[in-house]
């Protein structure tokens, strides 16, 4: 009797010591786990989404300092139209890029060469300018920002505006057509002829900021 009592208490005790392994094998498992995924501190969050937030930040600064905007020449556009009249000085110093005159002729669906030509530009320096990366200063440069200034008053004209049409306007195409009309007020001249100086540019400036809201359509 006494032999069978000492297996009973030795297989009992063997059983209690296989049931502790298993529950410290169950406690370290999910830990075991926790430990291979290693956690990420909410610094360490900041810092990717800072990374993550300033790459299209910096994309933006490239078209604010290079007079070529990512978003298009409609952005170029909005920054001429709400600079102050020290920022627009500044901008004329800079010049514009030629491979971005080449974009306003595309945008506005003007000829390269026709466009070349309203803004004083010989074609061979635009494009040598335009292949190299090069700016265009002086009388084309200021020409070509003084256009960029009657596309901004096109698009509040018809961001003013109260038709229905208005919605889905193109003011950047429409003034592209527009410049290229005699227009009475100019003598009969195309106001296109007259953006190659600062005046003819003014004359053209207080022409389209005379037209009511919804009658250009």
């Amino acid at each position: 009797m006494a032999a069978i009592a000492r297996k009973r208490a030795a297989a009992a005790a063997r059983g209690r010591r296989n049931e502790s392994a298993a529950k410290t094998t169950r406690a370290r498992a999910p830990a075991a786990r926790y430990k291979s995924r290693p956690r990420t501190t909410v610094a360490q969050a900041g810092v990717r989404a800072g990374a993550d937030q300033r790459k299209p930040l910096a994309a933006k600064a490239v078209g604010v300092t290079t007079g070529r905007p990512v978003n298009g020449v409609a952005r170029y556009v909005h920054r001429v139209a709400h600079a102050t009249p020290l920022e627009i000085v500044e901008i004329e110093r800079q010049g514009v890029l030629g491979s971005f005159i080449k974009d306003l002729s595309k945008r506005m669906q003007i000829p390269s060469s026709r466009m070349f030509a309203i803004l004083g530009v010989p074609k061979a320096t635009a494009e040598k300018k335009a292949a190299s990366g090069e700016r265009v200063a002086g009388g084309g440069g200021h020409a070509a920002i003084g256009l960029v200034r009657l596309l901004g008053i096109a698009h509040e004209i018809a961001a003013n505006s109260t038709s229905a049409q208005a919605q889905s306007f193109d003011a950047t195409l429409w003034l592209g057509r527009w410049i290229e009309r005699p227009q009475p007020a100019l003598g009969g001249r195309r106001p296109a002829d007259l953006l190659d100086t600062p005046t003819g540019v003014d004359l053209v400036a207080r022409l389209l900021g005379s037209i009511e809201s919804g009658s250009y359509l």
